[in-house]
């Protein structure tokens, strides 16, 4: 979505049903990335601990991280796409609204990326292959 947007901003390509199906797509996938995020923020035994221990837990940096810092900043994430998403609708040219879906998707993709704990992070990081 941001390579088309980027590509049609340029360009000064026609919004069409296709990018409005691909809008509303993403959207989808965003909100049900969601919910199942918050259902394995539920069952999670590290948020458990995080908040029956929150005084201890708050000063350890990677038990803090799974239990407030990643869910509030995906969460950010999902809302700034979500206020881009109806933005996009109510936006009167095609350049606008291609500009105004890269801004606020791009906004929100990085803190997405951010708030990932990936393996080579030097905040946080997990192994990408789990003993289990």
């Amino acid at each position: 979505m941001l390579i088309r947007s980027f590509w049609a901003f340029g360009a000064t390509a026609k919004y069409t049903l296709w990018d409005s199906r691909l809008r509303v797509i993403t959207s989808s996938v965003l909100h049900i990335q969601l919910v199942f995020g918050v259902w394995l923020y539920i069952i999670s035994p590290v948020v458990s601990y995080f908040w029956q221990h929150f005084k201890q837990a708050v000063h350890m940096r990677e038990i803090r991280f799974f239990g407030m810092e990643h869910v509030f900043m995906m969460l950010a994430a999902i809302i700034i796409m979500t206020i881009g998403i109806v933005k996009v609708k109510r936006q009167p040219t095609d350049q606008l609204k291609f500009k105004t879906q890269l801004i606020w998707f791009s906004i929100g993709l990085l803190i997405i990326f951010t708030s990932i704990p990936w393996a080579f992070s030097p905040l946080i990081h997990r192994p990408w292959i789990r003993n289990f």
